[in-house]
C-alpha cells in the first residue's frame, strides 16, 4: 500500500449516475486484477473505497456510481484536479485458478473490475466469456471494453424481465470470478457448477486492515474485506455471515 497524488486525465459521465474517471500517476503498487483503491477527498472524513477498473504503467481508471455526498463531490471534479490515492490494496483475483475459459460475473458497478481482469486472462491464452446484469439499458457498462479485450459478453436486464441468475444454467465455463450486489453473489451461490472467486462490495473503515470494521467468519476463521480480501474464494465463504 502507498499514498500517491495522482492528477485528473478524464472524468466523465458514461451511464446513469455512473462516470469514468481516468488519473494519471504511479500505479507501481496495484499488481493484481480486483484490487481497489482508497480516495482522500477534501471535507469528508472517510476515503472512498473504488474497484480498479483498468490500469497502466502511469494511469488509472475508474468506473464509480454517485450514491452519496462523496461520489457526488467526486463526479464533479475537473480534469488537473489532484487527488491523495492509497493503491494496492486488497488480494485481487487469482487467474492460475482460471481453466482455459472462465466466466466473468458483474452486476452493476461490479462489471468494471471484470476489465482488466479480462486483459489479464486473455494475454495469458484464457479465453473468457462474460455475463453482466444491470436494472434497465441506462446502467450498461463495460460492454465495449470486455469485448474489445477478448471476451464473448451477453448482457442482461432486469427492466427485460431477466437477471444474471436467469441465464447461468445455460452457459458453460472452466472457473468463475463475480462482483456485485450481494444479493446477486448470495443467488448466485446455490447455481454455480465450479469453483471460483466473488469480490465483495463492503462499507469500511480506513481501508487497509486496521480498524477490523469490515471482517467477516469464513471457513478459514475471520478475514477482513479490505485486507484478505475483497476477493474470497467460493470454498472459504459462509454465506449466513456476509
Amino acid at each position: 500500500m502507498t499514498s500517491t497524488i495522482f492528477k485528473i486525465l478524464e472524468n466523465e459521465k458514461i451511464a446513469s449516475k455512473t462516470y469514468r474517471m481516468v488519473l494519471g500517476g504511479d500505479t507501481g503498487e496495484i499488481k493484481n486484477p480486483g484490487q481497489f483503491v482508497n480516495i482522500r477527498l477534501e471535507g469528508f472524513y472517510l476515503r472512498r473505497p473504488i474497484s480498479v477498473c483498468d490500469y497502466s504503467e502511469k494511469t488509472l481508471t475508474l468506473i464509480y456510481k454517485t450514491v452519496g455526498n462523496g461520489t457526488e463531490f467526486m463526479s464533479t471534479l475537473p480534469e488537473g484536479y489532484e487527488l491523495d490515492i492509497l493503491t494496492g490494496l486488497g488480494n485481487g483475483f487469482n487467474t492460475e485458478l482460471s481453466g482455459e475459459t472462465p466466466l466473468l460475473v458483474g452486476g452493476g458497478v461490479g462489471a468494471p473490475p471484470m476489465v482488466n481482469l479480462c486483459k489479464k486472462l486473455v494475454a495469458e491464452g484464457k479465453k473468457p466469456s462474460a455475463l453482466l446484469g444491470f436494472k434497465t439499458k441506462d446502467d450498461v457498462i463495460c460492454v465495449d471494453e470486455l469485448a474489445s479485450a477478448g471476451a464473448s459478453v451477453l448482457t442482461v436486464l432486469e427492466s427485460e424481465g431477466t437477471v444474471v441468475t436467469d441465464a447461468l444454467p445455460f452457459l458453460s465455463y472452466s472457473y468463475f470470478y463475480a462482483c456485485g450486489p450481494m444479493g446477486m453473489l448470495k443467488a448466485m451461490s446455490g447455481l454455480m457448477k465450479t469453483p471460483g472467486e466473488y469480490s465483495f462490495e463492503q462499507r469500511m473503515g480506513c481501508g487497509f486492515g486496521a480498524c477490523m470494521g469490515c471482517s467477516c467468519k469464513t471457513k478459514n476463521g475471520f478475514k477482513r474485506i479490505c485486507r484478505e480480501g475483497p476477493v474470497l474464494s467460493s470454498e472459504e465463504i459462509i454465506w449466513e455471515e456476509m
